[in-house]
């Protein structure tokens, strides 16, 4: 059902930002982007990113409107984990079946391909401009240089709030009655460190792998860029004997380093000054409810819900939010007030999925990924998906390789736990883990649950 053209504000011009803006101008709306901050393609961006994980919902979000096969291009397909213990060599673990993969791409070099792609479908940027205030009702915008100075008004028919978690558009939201909000950070940040190409442009590591170096209460990762380098991340407690706080001189940071990854401490580049010099940055998940007020505005994204990156789908998630968006606004027209209805009631249960998801992946990452348990485990799980692929699909393949919705991944993956908790009970596990018994025992208790 075609819209009426709507002269339509976005604030924020993130990733999903930006995406909203391509999928409102294909639908003929005039659309302007605000963001307080300055135009990212004239900026070094850089200290504070994780890469991104462009996965099923991202790409399909993406093809939708025909600009899948243009950000491929800066995109790097991973298929498997590379898992770097100190005591063993480094072995892989397949994320899917054979041509599943994961695909890296750097958050800054996929935020100015996006802001382009916009404006090349008319989308109209103001940078540099705080949005400082929102009167909900009327749909009406004040921007200004500080919050006392004086402020410009614009008129819209719709806004939405892309403007992350910590949004000025919630914010206003919140102070109306019955409004649901929760904010919870976790107890580890992260830091943003790199490791250079070789001098002749290829990788250090291998190139389609995600590297992770699990050690327990932290981590480091990394993820290639089509430069030839490594975006690494530093997981790593704020307080504690083994934390950020801990580590106060150049010399603290090398033994760090020397200590928990002595494989990669020599790749890393200018390792104690990036260590100081880049920011150490929170991680925080954030609910809640409503996402929308009447058919005037609307939360999308992180601004709605907010998750930890362990599992690589916040940008996924987002990019997933506009894509139902589009098809309730294809199925209801001008009807603003249905489709922003239906948007929050069909995301919310996700949302809340994936940022649970989200959460555990940072748990089996960081400690159980070296534990030998947790590898058998999954062993039987994959043994068993290849020969009843219609019966047991891992939860991981049901978020990343899916579009199935995240709380039917969350529940069926719930089930699943308990199945294989029931089969790591049995005797002699460790040596019949690939029996008949073991494959008889898994379909008794699926029947069950």
């Amino acid at each position: 059902m075609a819209q009426t053209p709507k002269n339509i504000a976005i604030i924020g011009s993130g990733l999903v930002g930006s995406l909203l803006a391509i999928y409102l101008r294909k639908n003929g709306h005039t659309v302007t982007v605000f963001d307080r901050r300055p135009d990212i393609r004239t900026i070094k961006f850089s200290g504070r990113s994780i890469n991104l994980a462009m996965s099923n919902r991202g790409w399909r979000s993406l093809d939708e409107v025909g600009i899948g096969t243009k950000i491929k291009e800066i995109a790097i397909p991973l298929d498997k984990r590379a898992i770097h213990v100190n005591d063993k060599p480094m072995y892989f673990q397949k994320y899917g079946k054979d041509g599943e993969a994961i695909w890296s791409i750097s958050r800054g070099i996929l935020n100015k391909r996006m802001i382009d792609l916009a404006e090349e479908e008319g989308a109209v940027f103001r940078f540099n401009e705080k949005v400082w205030d929102v009167d909900l009702p009327s749909a009406k915008i004040f921007t200004g240089e500080t919050e006392k100075s004086e402020w410009k008004e614009y008129q819209y028919d719709v806004i939405f709030g892309c403007d992350g978690a910590f949004s000025r558009v919630r914010h206003k939201m919140q102070r109306r009655s019955r409004f649901n909000y929760s904010q919870n950070f976790i107890d580890v940040g992260y830091k943003e460190l790199t490791i250079p190409a070789n001098e002749d442009g290829t990788h250090k590591l291998d190139k389609n792998s995600f590297h992770i170096w699990p050690r327990g209460e932290f981590m480091l990762i990394a993820m290639p860029n089509v430069d030839g380098s490594f975006t690494c991340t530093l997981f790593l407690p704020f307080e504690g004997e083994v934390s950020f706080e801990s580590i106060k001189t150049e010399d603290d940071a090398r033994e760090f380093f020397k200590t928990y990854f002595p494989n990669v401490r020599k790749d890393i580049e200018d390792l104690t000054k990036d260590f100081f010099n880049h920011p150490t940055s929170a991680m925080v998940t954030m609910k809640c409810y409503p996402w929308t007020y009447w058919d005037k505005v609307a939360l999308v994204g992180d601004s709605a819900h907010a998750i930890v990156p362990f599992y690589g789908q916040g940008m996924n998630a987002g990019f997933e939010d506009i894509y139902v968006l589009n098809k309730l606004m294809e199925k209801h027209g001008d009807d603003w007030d249905t489709i922003f209805s239906e948007y929050q009631e069909a995301r919310k249960p996700n949302a809340d999925a994936i940022a649970e998801l989200s959460y555990r992946n940072f748990v089996e990452m960081s400690s159980k990924t070296a534990d030998p348990k947790f590898l058998l485990q999954k062993k039987i799980e994959k043994h068993f998906a290849a020969k009843h692929p219609e019966k047991w699909v891992p939860v991981y393949s049901r978020v990343t390789f899916s579009d199935r919705p995240y709380a039917e991944a969350l529940a069926i993956g719930d089930m699943q736990e308990e199945v294989m908790q029931q089969v790591m009970q049995m005797p002699n596990i460790e040596e019949k883990w690939d029996s008949k018994q073991v494959e008889e025992k898994i379909l008794v208790l699926l029947k069950e649950s």
